[in-house]
């Protein structure tokens, strides 16, 4: 094994085990609250921080990454999740809305230091010329970790049924005080870090196309936390009847399988590309595509349709289109992102990403109070179509 591959998998294993406490995190917060009688948009409300301190750590965190490498701003998210899970142990009197805020602003800091250090490191470990080998190990790492979240709702909502919320926050954060232990020593130093330091505003991407993909990016990722985050678990609650490890296996199980055709999204697309990377026009049609799932399910669900059957066949079909898409973008920008400047391009990205999430999350909880389940599908539907129709200019990288 080549020394790339080594720290390929150093990074990997580090991206994988913070995955793991993000997504236990969300699902604990999100069924404990509700639990506790939160309405739906208070609980979107306890998101804000974290979706708003996203968009904020990915603008301003690839350009401290640039400067001071992206191994300190890895290991410096892993560390602040940490601080973030215990402050969450804290007594009942303390929990308030700001209290509980104030910690998921420090997860979403984490968050977003953690992803888009993971994936502008990717960058590096490759050569120039292997645009195949790039977008198959971005393709892994970013499919890995949704299945690895998806894993981490499951583990929420079974450490939540079984050790109650406190226990279950200590030992995600034992698990991840660990491995970053482990990561600090093995991590190789000062990867990412440009010879000339990067001006603040620099913090804007220069790169034409990569600013048209953040554009799409923000209404992808705001299409599926518009019924992702709050009014589908809600809904598998309150409307179906689930307990609460049956909202986590199945939220878990759609994000694993999501994942799982991300990391498979270079095979599937091979014979189309021959060995090489996915352009513009793939971007075009997916997006094109996947626009009309979320309108159909609300029509089925509209018009009477089995809520059960519609809810989960739907958005297994939903999961298969959107895992392609987002496997693309994440293989385009870096592709188009300059070398000695990807982690500034791939910040400003990420943070349209984080940007679309917490349009979503909120409007997820204000649309699923006002229409329903429904409501928030057809919003879903218009932000993807707003997707597909800024993809409309993304060129391929080799013209790019």
């Amino acid at each position: 094994m080549d020394t790339a591959s080594r720290n390929y998998l150093t990074l990997t294993a580090a991206y994988w085990a913070f995955t793991v406490t993000d997504g236990a995190i969300r699902m604990l917060v999100v069924l404990h609250f509700h639990h506790l009688g939160y309405s739906p948009f208070e609980v979107a409300m306890l998101f804000l921080f974290y979706e708003f301190f996203g968009v904020v750590t990915n603008l301003a965190g690839g350009w401290v990454g640039a400067r001071l490498g992206l191994d300190r701003t890895l290991l410096g998210g892993m560390a602040l999740q940490v601080v973030a899970l215990a402050l969450l142990t804290v007594p009942d009197a303390w929990l308030t809305v700001p209290w509980v805020m104030f910690a998921q602003a420090l997860s979403g800091i984490a968050k977003d230091l953690n992803k888009m250090s993971a994936k502008a490191s990717v960058k590096h470990l490759t050569g120039a010329e292997e645009q195949g080998r790039l977008f198959r190990w971005v393709a892994l790492l970013t499919g890995s970790k949704n299945a690895l979240k998806g894993a981490g709702f499951f583990i929420g909502a079974a450490l939540l049924q079984s050790v109650g919320f406190r226990g279950a926050l200590w030992t995600l954060a034992g698990m991840l005080t660990g491995v970053l232990w482990i990561t600090a020593r093995r991590l190789p130093r000062g990867t990412g870090r440009m010879k000339a330091k990067p001006r603040f505003h620099h913090l804007l991407s220069r790169v034409a196309a990569v600013n048209r993909l953040s554009a799409a990016r923000f209404f992808l990722f705001g299409s599926r936390d518009l019924w992702f985050v709050v009014g589908l678990p809600v809904y598998l609650y309150d409307v179906l009847g689930w307990r609460f490890t049956q909202v986590g296996a199945f939220m878990a199980l759609w994000v694993i399988g999501y994942g799982l055709v991300q990391a498979a999204t270079p095979g599937l697309l091979r014979r189309r590309h021959r060995g090489r990377g996915p352009g513009g026009r793939d971007a075009r049609r997916l997006a094109s595509a996947l626009a009309v799932v979320p309108a159909a399910i609300a029509l089925a669900l509209a018009h009477g349709g089995p809520p059960a059957w519609v809810v989960t066949l739907g958005l297994a079909g939903y999961g298969l289109v959107f895992a392609l898409n987002s496997a693309v973008h994440s293989y385009l920008v870096l592709a188009y992102a300059s070398r000695d400047g990807v982690a500034l391009d791939v910040g400003f990205y990420y943070m349209a990403n984080a940007g679309g999430r917490l349009t979503g999350t909120l409007l997820s909880g204000w649309a699923y109070q006002s229409w329903g389940l429904v409501g928030c599908l057809w919003l879903s539907a218009a932000f993807v179509t707003a997707a597909a129709l800024l993809s409309l200019g993304l060129p391929d990288p080799d013209r790019n």
